[in-house]
């Protein structure tokens, strides 16, 4: 083959037909066949890896199954989680989030691209985790969830307690201890697991179910609700921090105290709550007050109010004593207006024998006027005068001729007081520019013009007079042409 020519093996080499060559014993592959057989190199020899990287596309498809690529400073890689693995996750993957995926390597032929299967996701360290809870905290934040002005007072004495919690745990039996030695109540606890696959979605739904309980149902409705949990490390307590967790106590509409954890662990929600207690006996100690101090406080109340009342009737009584003992002796008080009494009672005796003496002499002098001979003359004295009295009807008839002969009168002297009667007879009425009647030649000397009436109308003449200056506007009532000096 080395010493064949070159023209010869470029002419082979250019034809159109595959042929084959001598000494080639290998068959052309389909795409199919070599992507098979890429998919079995690489899965045989990655069988089982484990990558850290940064999440980046994540996408939860409508199957179930999940998608995002994992990559780092300079490489990245597509990952895809099936949806039973999926369903099994211990957090929410966001993009940003640093995992370590486990899984093996595979390819996909449809795209021509190798691929992790994902069978499990972490979180990668604790320093990763923080800056998840961070992120969370920095939304939720923002959208009004840890804001103090949503935050509620709690009940003084709630007589229903419900406890979201673990039922085996120290926690339930801790709060149940200190709530009956503080004040015994009625505690209704909701049993969830704190911790694990599933534990934020039972902690949510036991908030929820306290929050939707009727008020006049068969199970009472909380007055206050507890969530509690012991100590733990931060993947421990992940659950309280978990997005449903805390907006579900964030909606719940009965007040809640968060007691999750120690002094100094805190989580999400404890800022979504409407109070945080930095341990769950320290919940249950905010929770109620002491029954023996409330007794105290009542007996302290009631004796001041025993006192409150006692106090001014004492009061009261010394002080009427001590006026008592400056009053005068009553006998003498009245003495005296004894004595006037009996002076005004013979007085008005008297007086009144006077007054009935003067007015029997009066109606004795009156009563000589109405004897019967009297007034019988009376009477026939006034009928007389009544019959001289004419008919009404003929005063009217009297009354009405005068009235009409005066209106005659009156008539006939009209015509000849009225003031333009002479302009029948050739005289005129002379008056000024403004109406005013002019009746002798001085004044009309001074007027450039005059108007004549006759009897059938009126002429404007002129004088020859010059005009008179205009007049000057008056000045208001009580101002003078003098300046004023002040």
């Amino acid at each position: 083959m080395a010493n064949r020519p070159t023209g010869i093996e470029d002419e082979e080499n250019s034809g159109l037909l595959a042929r084959e060559r001598q000494g080639d014993n290998a068959a052309p592959l389909s795409v199919s066949e070599i992507s098979q057989l890429l998919k079995r190199t690489v899965e045989d020899r990655f069988g089982h890896v484990r990558l850290r990287g940064e999440l980046s596309g994540v996408k939860r498809a409508a199957s179930g199954h999940f998608y995002c690529a994992l990559k780092d400073e300079n490489a990245v890689i597509d990952g895809v989680m099936w949806r039973g693995n999926a369903a099994r996750l211990a957090f929410r993957p966001e993009d940003g989030i640093e995992v370590i995926a486990t899984g093996k390597l595979t390819t996909y032929p449809g795209r021509s691209k190798y691929q992790i299967v994902i069978e499990s996701m972490e979180i990668a360290g604790e320093g990763a985790l923080l800056a998840l809870l961070a992120k969370l905290k920095d939304k939720l934040e923002a959208e009004g969830l840890f804001a103090a002005s949503a935050k509620r007072r709690l009940p003084f004495l709630p007589r229903t307690i419900g406890v979201v919690t673990s039922p085996t745990g120290a926690v339930i039996r801790d709060i149940l201890h200190r709530l009956n030695d503080r004040f015994p109540s009625h505690v209704i606890v909701w049993p969830v697991m704190v911790q694990g696959q599933g534990s934020a979605e039972q902690i949510a739904s036991a908030v929820d179910g306290f929050s939707k309980l009727a008020p006049d149902g068969l199970v009472p409705r909380p007055d206050l609700v507890i969530v509690a949990r012991g100590g733990g490390s931060i993947e421990d307590l992940w659950s309280f921090n978990e997005e449903i967790v805390v907006r579900a106590i964030a909606n719940c509409t009965i007040p809640v105290i968060s007691a999750v954890g120690h002094e100094t662990d805190t989580t999400l929600s404890d800022f979504a709550a409407d109070l945080r207690a930095p341990t769950p006996t320290a919940a249950a100690e905010i929770a109620v007050p002491v029954r023996q101090e409330l007794r105290a406080l009542l007996d302290e109340y009631a004796a001041r109010k025993r006192r409150g009342v006692i106090r001014p009737v004492m009061l009261a009584r010394e002080r009427l004593t001590a006026w008592s003992e400056r009053l005068p002796d009553p006998a003498a008080l009245v003495a005296a207006q004894g004595q006037r009494l009996d002076d005004l009672t013979d007085r008005l005796r008297r007086g009144l024998a006077g007054r009935a003496d003067r007015a029997r002499a009066q109606l004795a002098q009156s009563g000589g006027g109405l004897r019967p001979a009297l007034l019988l003359r009376n009477l026939q004295t006034h009928r007389r005068d009544l019959a001289r009295v004419p008919d009404a009807r003929n005063l009217i008839r009297v009354r009405h001729r005068d009235a009409m002969q005066a209106l005659a009168a009156l008539a006939r002297v009209l015509p000849q007081l009225n003031p333009e009667a002479p302009l029948a007879r050739g005289y005129a009425i002379i008056t000024d520019a403004e109406g005013r009647a002019i009746t002798n030649r001085a004044a009309a000397a001074t007027q450039p013009a005059l108007t004549l009436k006759f009897r059938d109308g009126s002429l404007d003449v002129t004088t020859g007079a010059p005009p008179r200056p205009a007049r000057k506007p008056s000045r208001p009532a009580g101002e003078s042409g003098q300046q004023s000096l002040f």
